[in-house]
This record gives C-alpha cells, sequence and structure tokens, in this order.
C-alpha cells in the first residue's frame, strides 16, 4: 500500500494558478498548470481560513512549487511554495494574463503535460510585466498555444498550391486549411502576405499586421473554441469603450 501511495504523491512540481473557487466552508479548489503534467484541480483544505499557510501563496501569474497527493479528478494539495517572482502585472496587462489563463483553462485537457506551453506561458507572464506591445505579446502566445494544441498554423506557403507566401499577395486564410488565393468566393479571414510573413516571423511591428493578425487568430481560436465564450475578451472590449 505504502508504495501505491508514493506513485500517487507529486512534490515540488514547477505550476502556475489559472483559477481557484470556494469549496466548502474553508478550502478552495485551484486549477494550477504544472509543467510536468499540464492543467490538473486541487483541493487545497483549510486554505480559505485567516491564518493558513497556503492563502497568500496561491496567487496566480506567480510561479509556484505545488506538491499534491492523489490520483483522480481532484487531487489534494499539500504544500505549495514560491518559486522565485515575476514583476507584477498591472492595468491591461493583468487582463492580458487573465485572457492567457482562460484560454489555458478552456483549451487545456486535463492531465496531458504541454512543457514546451508551460515554459511559453512563463515567459509571456514575464514579457507583459516588462513591455507596453501587449497586442505582439498575446499574439506569438496564441500562436504556439495552437500550434502545441496540434492545430497547424500555416503562415509561409499557400495551402492548395504549397508555393511560399507571396509579400504583396493577398489570401484568404480558411479554417482547418490554410491561406488560400484571394479571388474566388472564399470563407475565411482576408489578409495580406506581408502580415502571414511578419506573423511566421513574430513581428507585429506594422499597424496593418496588428489588425490582420488579431482577426485571423479570433476566427482561429473561436473555431478551436466551439461554443465557449471568453469573458476576459469583452471585459478587453468594455475597457477600450470607457
Amino acid at each position: 500500500m505504502a508504495i501505491v501511495a508514493d506513485r500517487q504523491r507529486q512534490d515540488a512540481q514547477p505550476a502556475f494558478v489559472l483559477h481557484s473557487y470556494p469549496f466548502r466552508e474553508t478550502s478552495l479548489v485551484v486549477e494550477a498548470f504544472s509543467r510536468n503534467h499540464g492543467r490538473i484541480a486541487l483541493v487545497a483544505r483549510g486554505a480559505r481560513r485567516p491564518r493558513s499557510s497556503l492563502r497568500g501563496v496561491l496567487l496566480s501569474f506567480q510561479p509556484l512549487l505545488l506538491s499534491w497527493t492523489g490520483k483522480g479528478e481532484l487531487r489534494t494539495l499539500v504544500r505549495a511554495e514560491w518559486h522565485g517572482a515575476h514583476g507584477a502585472l498591472k492595468g491591461r496587462a493583468l487582463i492580458c494574463g487573465f485572457y492567457l489563463n482562460e484560454l489555458l483553462l478552456k483549451l487545456l485537457a486535463r492531465d496531458d503535460p504541454h512543457d514546451r506551453l508551460f515554459d511559453a506561458y512563463r515567459e509571456t507572464l514575464a514579457a507583459l510585466a516588462g513591455a507596453a506591445d501587449q497586442e505582439a505579446i498575446l499574439r506569438r502566445f496564441e500562436i504556439r498555444l495552437l500550434r502545441e494544441l496540434g492545430y497547424a498554423v500555416t503562415l509561409d506557403r499557400e495551402a492548395e498550391t504549397g508555393e511560399p507566401i507571396a509579400p504583396r499577395g493577398r489570401y484568404v486564410y480558411v479554417v482547418e486549411r490554410g491561406p488560400v488565393a484571394a479571388g474566388a468566393a472564399r470563407k475565411g479571414v482576408e489578409l495580406s502576405g506581408q502580415t502571414l510573413l511578419d506573423m511566421q516571423s513574430g513581428n507585429f511591428a506594422s499597424a496593418l499586421t496588428q489588425q490582420e493578425s488579431k482577426a485571423l487568430m479570433r476566427a482561429l481560436l473561436n473555431h478551436c473554441l466551439g461554443n465557449q465564450v471568453l469573458h476576459t475578451r469583452q471585459l478587453m472590449r468594455d475597457l477600450q469603450e470607457l
């Protein structure tokens, strides 16, 4: 029995808190993104008590080391400690951070490790804390997220012919196919070849690239989300209207 219990326990796993909510009278359920185990749900018993050692540790956007036991859908958190620190997200950067967390919550299956995506998420949080170019930071992460999930985001070649994208060309990006030459009636997002090439290289300096890449990524993410609504996206729109 002791051997089985040891296999169920995980110690000092790098992780981030994506979301938490009350559970029973004094506890929390913590949705965490761990480097080696993917998205997991943990019960933090007594975490809502004023003197709980977990109360000030289980914060979003800060690197943690989490230890837990159990193997079911809902495991038990036994320890949490800080593992370094990121600069605090403030203002719009904070909303961007919540947007990232909502994407991960809704698109990642539980217990499906994505170590490269974990590293990308950590790097993205650090970038948001220290840079003003938030749109470019978000687009780069969105592309990495979709590719990690197995969605082939084709940006450098035409889907029907395999020809390289022409910077001066006009294309329609067809979901689940990729970019095809504009002209015939096609359902998708129309954009320039230069935008596609800029996205491929991670260069979002152009205002047109920012505008067209945002429309494309929104369409691709909506396809993956299905009927799920991103509440942080609506919050961003509301703030822009203030």
